[in-house]
């Protein structure tokens, strides 16, 4: 059983599963507009900055940056279609393509069958989250895309990548900061033996997001308080009180429609997935349901719920529905 993807196989399916999520995310081009739906109004920030100045202490740069080029060849060329939704729908086809070849790697290095890692692939792709968030010029796809990259480094034991993701991670997602030391550190300390090098890789990490966070929440004199200062005014839980916000992460119909089959399916099989992953991948779900409450974010939580627990979540219900024994007869 191949444990790898070799290039030429990872180019194949990145090409097939962009095409894939360019159709799920056709609807931005010519049905809605994301920017004037009050659940993904944030998606007309973001093509401001497709079609506007930006830098790397823009928000959250990384993908409107990747969907700047796009914007550049589609202007005045696309008919109808809005350039800078069209460039937005290119970035995030790209990264979403990315991801969903990450996972089958991730797939083959957790000794799943080729052909279970790539229905994991695939029960990602037409999960509500992919077409309803990260396909809809959201950001959501880069954070998605670095922390699958995050797993498949510490599966295949190559720590000295971590760094390689730490920015870009970051200029997706402030958040992917936080989740990406919790997820690698958890993996450090549940691995046996305890190894300093990969605890250098991971302190590397961590100098490189947190740098990286200060910067894309800086200008001028401010470098050192844009994010403190953001981290206060996103404290929004006294509206409801802490509990109730917390509460609300699981509530939300948004958790609901992206959860409601994954989570069932998905945990019939999480034992057999490496208890490192799994450990992982419950701190940084804490960590991520704890700033959902902070932030009283509602369905909002959701999203980084699936960034972080998508990929386990579908490989696991992928080997359950693949397996021959657990069939119908």
């Amino acid at each position: 059983m191949p444990s790898t993807l070799t290039i030429r196989n990872a180019l194949l399916l990145s090409a097939l599963f962009f095409l894939i999520c360019f159709g799920l995310g056709y609807p931005i081009l010519n049905r809605y507009d994301p920017g004037k739906v009050p659940g993904t109004y944030d998606a007309s920030v973001y093509c401001a900055e497709v079609t506007g100045t930006l830098s790397i202490a823009s928000y959250r740069p990384f993908v409107p940056a990747l969907a700047k080029p796009f914007y550049w060849i589609a202007k005045g060329r696309i008919a109808t279609w809005n350039p800078a939704l069209f460039g937005m729908l290119m970035a995030t086809s790209l990264l979403t393509a990315a991801t969903a070849t990450v996972i089958i790697a991730i797939g083959l290095r957790s000794q799943c069958p080729y052909s279970t890692s790539l229905v994991a692939a695939l029960l990602f792709l037409v999960n509500f989250a992919v077409p309803n968030w990260n396909l809809a010029a959201y950001v959501d796809s880069g954070e998605a895309l670095f922390l699958a990259l995050i797993t498949w480094s510490l599966l295949s034991a190559r720590w000295y990548l971590l760094p390689l993701w730490a920015i870009p991670g970051t200029l997706s997602k402030e958040t992917f900061a936080p989740f990406a030391v919790v997820f690698v550190f958890t993996w450090w300390i549940k691995e046996r033996p305890l190894r300093a090098r990969n605890l250098v890789w991971g302190l590397a990490l961590t100098f490189l997001a947190g740098a990286a966070v200060l910067l894309s929440f800086s200008s001028g004199t401010n470098f050192l308080r844009g994010a403190p200062k953001y981290a206060a005014e996103m404290a929004d839980y006294s509206k409801v009180g802490f509990i109730a916000a917390l509460l609300g992460n699981f509530t939300a119909r948004e958790f609901w429609y992206t959860f409601i089959w994954l989570l069932p399916v998905g945990l019939i099989r999480l034992r057999q997935m490496d208890r490192r992953w799994l450990w992982s991948t419950a701190t940084t779900l804490l960590l991520a349901i704890l700033f959902g409450a902070y932030d009283n974010a509602l369905g909002n939580t959701s999203r980084a719920l699936f960034n972080i627990a998508g990929p386990l979540l579908s490989i696991s219900a992928a080997a359950y529905l693949t397996d021959s024994k657990s069939q119908m007869p």
